[in-house]
């Protein structure tokens, strides 16, 4: 806890045996509500298992990742770098999920950073979701940039996916960079054109952003309603309890650890710490609004909490959802 709360860690709080228990979840699964590539096939576009002929969108080549006999040469000539084209499985659900691993990420009181605590929500989402053919990837959203995390199927490729965001180098306070959560999200619509299902995971502060208006919009919810539009999207917010409540540990130094922000607040005072929780309250339900009005899902997690618990009541209800949802027209049968 005091390593968290005086400095920021130097590497993971969580190893990756402990993301997400499968034995607890194999009797879970992360239902698509929307209807993805048709209405008679559902979430998939073909009814058996295959490579596919059919060309996808064109991406930047990744030097030992892929494979050169998938050059596009005419996208290649015309950027002047090199570009592959995949192909578009006939039955392949993709699932990717986008990180942010900003400063404000690595603050934790109960033993767990938000950061890791994100990472377990993506496992435990990954391996909900996993099906025979299905590929999972994603995406790190640090200060100066973002790195692709290839998609792939299969169960290893999973954790080593989870072991690559796990061993992802800790950004320091007040780290150069111009990205942002919007940005962040407006690549993930970019680059990953194939309808799938979209998982966003931060704790959806922006860095100078002091409204707690619930009707004025974050400048990161136009980018998700554009992503929600040919996607499922799901938004995990990672929350610390001391965040919410903040705990009476007399006169402390506030930080923000993007910005040049700190003032120091006298915890004992009952007046202050009213203030700072109605504050943080409002923050909490203005995020939540915003999720809400771009039409994608909402789980929050916290440090002091079981997150497997807490998705798993989720599912349960997406499930729900989705058997209405998928139900034929009144009057056509199955």
């Amino acid at each position: 806890m005091a390593q968290t709360v005086l400095r920021p860690p130097t590497g993971a709080t969580l190893p990756l045996s402990q993301l997400a228990p499968e034995a607890a979840l194999r009797r879970l699964e992360l239902t698509v509500v929307r209807r993805l590539e048709g209405f008679l096939h559902g979430d998939h576009i073909g009814l058996l298992p295959g490579a596919g002929s059919d060309t996808n969108d064109a991406r930047p080549y990744q030097p030992g990742q892929d494979d050169v006999r998938r050059m596009d040469w005419a996208v290649t000539a015309r950027t002047t770098e090199p570009h592959v084209r995949d192909t578009i499985a006939d039955r392949e659900l993709e699932v990717w999920a986008l990180l942010d691993v900003t400063p404000s990420m690595n603050w934790g009181t109960q033993g767990v950073t938000k950061r890791d605590l994100g990472i377990a929500g993506i496992a435990t989402i990954g391996f909900l979701s996993q099906r025979m053919g299905d590929r999972f990837g994603g995406l790190v959203m640090r200060q100066d940039g973002i790195r692709r995390l290839p998609a792939r199927s299969g169960r290893m490729a999973l954790y080593g996916l989870l072991r690559s965001m796990l061993t992802e180098p800790i950004v320091a306070d007040n780290a150069p960079g111009e990205m942002t959560l919007a940005k962040g999200i407006e690549q993930l619509n970019r680059t990953e054109r194939r309808r799938g299902m979209r998982v966003v995971v931060s704790d959806f502060l922006t860095p100078g952003d002091h409204e707690l208006d619930a009707a004025v919009p974050p400048d990161w919810e136009r980018s998700l309603r554009r992503l929600s539009v040919r996607n499922q999207v799901l938004c995990i917010e990672v929350i610390d309890a001391a965040e919410t409540d903040f705990p009476d540990v007399g006169e402390i130094l506030v930080r923000d650890p993007e910005t040049n922000f700190a003032r120091y607040v006298n915890t004992a005072d009952p007046a202050a710490k009213q203030r700072m929780d109605a504050a943080t309250a409002a923050q909490r339900a203005r995020v939540a609004t915003a999720i809400r009005r771009a039409g994608a899902g909402h789980i929050q997690l916290r440090t002091d909490s079981d997150w497997v618990a807490d998705i798993a009541r989720f599912v349960l209800g997406y499930r729900r959802v989705a058997s209405m949802l998928h139900q034929p027209p009144q009057g056509v049968a199955r």
